[in-house]
């Protein structure tokens, strides 16, 4: 009897299986082939974040450039950059300036650079399709400037400690009042480094390279700096003259222009830090002196505040600058070297300050810096640039587009 029992049970098993694959299961396989054929043919779904191909420099690049700074935060915002074109359509500006390397070596968007990825540089990436925006601005007729930190760059003090400060106290990184890392400016690498990244921002479309922060670090215990590269003997105006130098030769061709102190407009030395506009002169389309008035320190030409002066602080400096860019412009007319002199028409094109720091800066104030600018220019061509940190600058001091 019990073999009888397990005799049903094994046919009744053997049955139950033969009917499962050959209906239920065939039905699933059936309909699985059939939904994979119908996914085939549906197209393919575009990344939304694909950048379109790169762009050609603007076709009418403006003359006399009149900017505004934005950082990469905001040219990767729909919302914040819409308002930068709006602002700019509405008013006399014609340009921008973008961070594409800011004060914390970061690269705002993913380049081609192989460097920069494997130092850690594209971790916080802002702009998303750069290609995009900058057809975006050019199809609004704005020049586009990218804003490049030269070695004032923690990201690549990390990833490269033998290029970076060291502290001769603690033998560990040297950091500035700020807790900022700097690289050492004789440090060739660097320099080949900040080359590939403004050179893949030219191939992407951007109209000029801004450099900032070609210098020597200040605003900390410079004695106790130790330098892996500079011998501390060269002056540091070679070195940064030397650097400028190189950066000409590697972009012969390309829109250049450099951030100096402003200081730098009346001292003949080297500010402490490397920097004399003599020799930017030689190497630059643009000279851009941050002639911010709350930057001077108080007591200047006799002002107790400068900032509440305006006027006074950038028409001083601009003119001393415009008569040193019209003494270079002379010897580079009469000179047959083709290597000291190889930017043979400079124009000088301050920052202006467009933001609340040792006074309220309001319409007026942010005018009367354009209007000491123009002053200073004495016929020669200037364009200037506003920075304000934020973003927003005041609409009431620019003239309106009249078109």
């Amino acid at each position: 009897m019990k073999r009888v029992v397990l005799f049903l049970i094994f046919v009744l098993a053997g049955t139950g299986l033969f009917l499962f694959f050959n209906t239920k299961n065939d039905f699933r396989i059936s309909q699985f082939a059939q939904t994979a054929a119908e996914i085939q043919k549906e197209p393919k779904k575009e990344n939304p974040n694909a950048d379109i191909p790169p762009q050609k420099p603007l076709e009418n690049a403006p003359e006399i450039v009149k900017a505004v700074y934005a950082t990469g935060w905001s040219g990767g915002s729909i919302q914040k950059l819409n308002y930068l074109i709006e602002l700019i359509k509405k008013t006399e500006l014609n340009a921008i300036v973008i961070d594409i390397k800011d004060y914390s070596g970061n690269l705002s968007y993913d380049t081609d650079v192989e460097l920069a990825e494997k130092y850690g540089a594209e971790k916080e990436i802002k702009i998303i399709r750069p290609n995009a925006m900058l057809k975006k601005l050019h199809d609004e007729g704005i020049y586009v400037i990218a804003r490049q930190t030269v070695f004032q760059d923690p990201v690549l003090a990390k990833a490269r400690p033998d290029l970076a400060l060291t502290s001769s106290s603690t033998g560990k990184q040297w950091k500035d009042n700020k807790g900022i890392t700097w690289i050492d400016p004789a440090a060739k690498e660097s320099w080949d480094y900040n080359v590939a990244i403004a050179k893949d921002a030219l191939a992407r479309g951007f109209d000029e390279i801004n450099f900032d922060y070609i210098r020597f670090a200040s605003d900390g215990n410079t004695d106790d700096i130790k330098y892996p590269f500079w011998d501390e003997v060269t002056l540091k105006r070679y070195v940064i003259r030397n650097f400028m130098k190189y950066l000409r030769q590697s972009l012969s061709e390309a829109k250049l222009s450099a951030d100096l102190f402003g200081l730098a407009t009346i001292s003949y030395g080297d500010v402490g830090i490397g920097q004399n506009i003599d020799d930017a002169y030689n190497y630059f389309d643009a000279i851009a002196p941050m002639v911010y008035p709350s930057h001077y320190q108080n007591g200047f030409d006799g002002y107790a505040n400068p900032a509440l002066y305006p006027y006074e602080v950038v028409y001083k400096s601009m003119l001393e600058a415009n008569e040193r860019l019209k003494h270079y412009m002379l010897n580079a007319e009469n000179s047959t070297s083709t290597e000291k002199y190889l930017v043979k028409n400079p124009q000088l094109r301050p920052w202006l300050q467009d933001f609340d720091l040792g006074a309220d800066y309001d319409a007026e104030k942010v005018k009367a810096q354009i209007n000491a600018t123009y002053a200073a220019a004495t016929g020669t061509p200037s364009g200037w640039m506003l920075w304000n940190p934020s973003n927003i600058y005041t609409a009431a001091a620019l003239q309106r587009d009249n078109n």
